[in-house]
């Protein structure tokens, strides 16, 4: 099966949510998987709610977004006509804005520093909720982008749970654009391995089927979905 290109109107995206499922099922055989191993978080950052509501009303109950507070000003209606629904932050948060994100996300995929990990741990005491934290892996080094290095990640994640007492689970990872994917998400797997971490944020539009072959747990798919964005 082919994805719908990421410029499908946003008015098919049932549809287009229907075939992304179709092709994580199959990935997932092709990797010996159990399709319930990965979770589907739809991508729905810049998206309007008339534009989420119809992707809610097929089904899909775990979102992800990129800004505290664009989530804040849409999401909590839309909550309303989603039982069960999961809001996932997978872009990169502003020690400022602990407060709203630990009240806001069910899982924060963003932990890269230990600024954050002071204000993630005095939230979740102060609100007594404990969303699930993906440590970033910088597996590139690209100097532009969030993330531990990869040298650095097994003393990061052992401060972030042992010092902090944070709730980390697993690692995220975004690899260069202009590289193969597989080797980034290969030495992700390798980091979480080691560290027993049990979850995987890897793999986009454009690549997810590797990172299901390399052991992703949750995929990050926006345009496939929605289209392209304005």
């Amino acid at each position: 099966m082919t994805l719908p290109e990421p410029g499908a109107v946003t008015s098919h995206s049932p549809h287009a949510l229907a075939a992304v499922e179709q092709e994580i099922a199959r990935a997932c055989r092709d990797a010996n998987r159990d399709p319930a191993s990965v979770t589907l978080i739809a991508v729905s950052k810049t998206f309007a709610a008339d534009a989420i509501a119809p992707v809610i009303a097929a089904g899909q109950r775990v979102f992800g977004e990129n800004r505290v507070q664009e989530a804040k000003s849409k999401w909590p209606p839309l909550r309303d006509t989603a039982p069960g629904a999961e809001l996932h932050l997978i872009g990169p948060l502003q020690s400022n804005k602990a407060k709203e994100a630990v009240a806001l996300f069910d899982a924060i995929h963003a932990l890269d520093r230990v600024s954050l990990c002071e204000a993630l741990a005095k939230e979740m005491t102060n609100q007594g909720r404990k969303p699930v934290l993906f440590v970033e892996i910088n597996t590139g080094a690209e100097p532009q982008k969030a993330g531990v290095l990869p040298q650095e990640a097994d003393a990061f994640i052992a401060a972030a749970r042992d010092k902090y007492r944070l709730p980390v689970e697993g690692l995220m990872c975004i690899p260069p654009h202009d590289e193969a994917p597989g080797p980034h998400f290969a030495l992700t797997a390798k980091i979480a391995a080691r560290n027993g971490l049990r979850l995987l944020s890897m793999g986009m539009s454009a690549d997810f089927v590797t990172a299901i072959a390399l052991g992703a747990t949750h995929v990050r798919v926006g345009s496939a979905i929605f289209g392209a964005r304005g």
